[in-house]
């Protein structure tokens, strides 16, 4: 593609390609798709890489994998540093089961499932109120304190004699996270396009499983010390752990950039990018999504915002999603420590026989959020990730009970290791949306949501049903059916509302194409209902 031209037509548009350089359309030839339409939707003049915006400015390919090295060198292992503290403090609870942590506290595992769910509310809860805090403060503020917050309830929740204590304490952590993953998803689409940001959230979400490993040899190692100072192994777990998540908040507070022009801190003194860098940094991400230029880091979100991303039929089914899809692996991944120690496996072999599950999945959600991001496609990848899970729990359903603990082990294994799709639905989400307030309300939701589908699972195995819980399978297989039909019916759904826009887009002259395209009012009013953005899928 040819660098910039000059033209004396009296209209014209122009586009950008992905390295940096532009080409001009006449009247005849309005490019359509969100990253066409930057030409037409400039930054808001309080936009705070305003003064880095160049609608002329072009850059080699080498230059752009230079700056996109340097935030992956600099940004990206810091969030999954970020990732892997929430996950500590997460998971370590699942690794204390195999202490005796319910025989100590004189829980029943109903109780254990009934903190799961207390947890969950909390979290859901806090939800919305931390996005409206996160777009208020922005990100470099809020998510740090968010971890500096969980961590101490993470240590305090060693003193824990009762089931009382129990519930306090997950109810704490669950509002503490609430908000942290879809803010920290958000903060990563300032520095990455569309075309990156699925396998970088495939990273993050490697992180969570990489903590499992390491928390689980963390465990293995910490559970020994029960017996210490007459404290129980998980007291030393949990206390240890909610400690390290306290000191890595308070380094990510003067580490973490505020935007991809505002990177010194204190560790950081002089920018991490050149005056060039921030220029290609900025004008490939507005050309890539220009809707990130309209609304300011420090913009507060209104319940306007909520009722709009609310009302959009395009994200309904991408909610449904995150409704059912992942609720059939969601009891077998609570349980696995706990399984693994019923069928007679040692607290150490328990804790070290969830790495291999932890790894499957790290190979396998990278591998799928790659193939997603090269053929630049979602509802299939998608649907071979759920697919992954039915013949699995069909076989957990038709094993019969007593013995066979390798058999067992390795389906839950795989179950536990399945392709986990996640990373793939949020890009989906945040690619749908033109609109950084409602991509901010809609991964909000989104997750939300995941989470009442992760409560409805934490019920689904039940004390009466152990330790095979043939019952609770057969449920999981009804959803994991629904689940497939879902994603089917999603990308229909989009299919049917681009074709609407398209013969609306067809009828209409090439003159009413350009002036409809020039409407920035109505496009900052209608965001991805406009006839010239196009639904992924």
């Amino acid at each position: 593609m040819s660098d910039l031209e000059s033209t004396q037509a009296p209209i014209r548009k122009v586009s950008t390609s992905s390295v940096g350089k532009v080409s001009v359309h006449d009247d005849t030839s309005v490019l359509i798709g969100r990253e066409n339409l930057s030409a037409v939707v400039p930054p808001d003049v309080n936009y705070e890489g305003r003064h880095r915006w160049d609608p002329n400015a072009s850059w080699t390919r080498e230059e752009e994998r230079k700056v996109v090295r340097k935030t992956d060198l600099r940004l990206l292992p810091w969030l999954c540093v970020m990732f892997f503290g929430l996950q500590l403090d997460r998971g370590n609870l699942s690794n204390a089961l195999a202490d005796n942590l319910l025989v100590d506290l004189k829980l029943t595992s109903d109780d254990y499932n009934n903190g799961t769910t207390i947890q969950l509310l909390s979290f859901l809860a806090a939800e919305f109120p931390v996005q409206f805090l996160t777009k208020r403060y922005g990100f470099r503020r809020v998510l740090p304190t968010l971890m500096f917050m969980w961590g101490t309830v993470s240590w305090a929740q060693a003193w824990m004699t009762d089931r009382t204590g129990f519930y306090i304490t997950r109810a704490l952590i669950g509002a503490c996270e609430g908000g942290f993953i879809p803010g920290a998803i958000l903060y990563a689409t300032y520095f990455y396009n569309s075309r990156e940001i699925s396998t970088r959230l495939a990273v993050f979400w490697s992180t969570l499983n990489v903590a499992r490993v390491i928390s689980a040899l963390l465990a293995a190692g910490i559970l020994e010390m029960r017996g210490v100072s007459g404290r129980p192994g998980w007291f030393w777990l949990f206390l240890l752990e909610g400690v390290l998540t306290v000191v890595l908040a308070l380094i990510s507070f003067i580490y973490l950039p505020a935007s991809p022009t505002n990177t010194t801190n204190l560790l950081f003194p002089k920018p991490w990018y050149t005056e060039r860098e921030e220029v290609i940094m900025v004008n490939r991400i507005l050309r890539d999504d220009p809707a990130k230029g309209l609304t300011l880091l420090n913009e507060p979100a209104n319940w306007k915002d909520v009722k709009e991303t609310w009302s959009d039929p395009s994200l309904w089914g991408l909610f449904m999603i995150g409704l059912v899809a992942y609720i059939p692996a969601t009891p077998v991944q609570s349980y696995l420590t706990l399984t693994l120690k019923r069928l007679g496996f040692s607290t150490f072999n328990s804790n070290m026989l969830t790495i291999p599950s932890a790894a499957l999945q790290i190979l396998t959600m990278l591998t799928l959020a790659w193939s997603s991001e090269k053929w630049q496609e979602k509802t299939f990848h998608c649907f071979v990730g759920e697919a992954w899970l039915l013949p699995l729990l069909v076989a957990l359903i038709t094993l019969p009970d007593g013995g066979r603990e390798w058999s067992r082990f390795a389906l839950v294994t795989l179950v536990s290791g399945y392709p986990y799709f996640h990373p793939i639905v949020s890009s989906w989400i945040s690619e749908n949306s033109f609109s950084v307030k409602k991509r901010a309300i809609a991964a909000a939701t989104y997750n939300v949501i995941v989470q009442v589908g992760s409560l409805i699972g934490s019920q689904i195995y039940r004390k009466y049903d152990a330790p095979y819980y043939k019952q609770g399978n057969t449920v999981l297989v009804s959803i994991c059916a629904l689940s497939l039909v879902v994603f089917v019916v999603q990308r229909q759904w989009l299919v049917r509302l681009k074709r609407r826009k398209e013969e609306t887009w067809a009828s209409m002259s090439p003159d009413q194409r350009v002036a409809y395209q020039n409407d920035l009012k109505a496009r900052e009013e209608e965001g991805n209902k406009r006839l010239d953005f196009r639904y992924a899928y």
